[in-house]
């Protein structure tokens, strides 16, 4: 038989950690104030009105950019806790690391060979 009673603190996280921000937007939105007029709606930078329109164009080589240094930021955060636990692991973990650095070292070579490292 389950024994489901081993988990009633888990239950009970999950309805506190879920009720609370559900309390804090309640209460805000009751107590916040709503004056709603030209000036709340207008556009606001640094104490400066804004000169010119809002919508600017930015070429996509900055996000191709940004993408590729998050990408491969986060696989180097995941190498972390392998490299930290390496000599209890064995080698059949090695060989998936292995493998793990060659597929980041042919998305990288790609990257490179389509342009999207250079910032010019």
């Amino acid at each position: 038989m389950f024994l489901l009673y081993k988990y009633d603190i888990f239950w009970a996280f999950l309805i506190i950690s879920s009720v609370i921000p559900i309390l804090a937007f309640l209460i805000s939105a009751v107590l916040a104030p709503i004056n709603k007029g030209p000036e709340k709606l207008s556009s606001y930078e640094s104490g400066i009105e804004p000169m010119g329109d809002a919508w600017l164009q930015f070429r996509i080589r900055y996000y191709m950019f940004a993408l590729v240094f998050v990408v491969f930021d986060v696989e180097t955060v995941f190498l972390y806790p392998w490299a930290m636990s390496f000599d209890v692991l064995g080698v059949s973990v090695f060989i998936e690391a292995f493998i793990f650095m060659l597929i980041l070292i042919v998305g990288s070579v790609y990257a490179w060979r389509k342009g999207a490292l250079e910032w010019s």
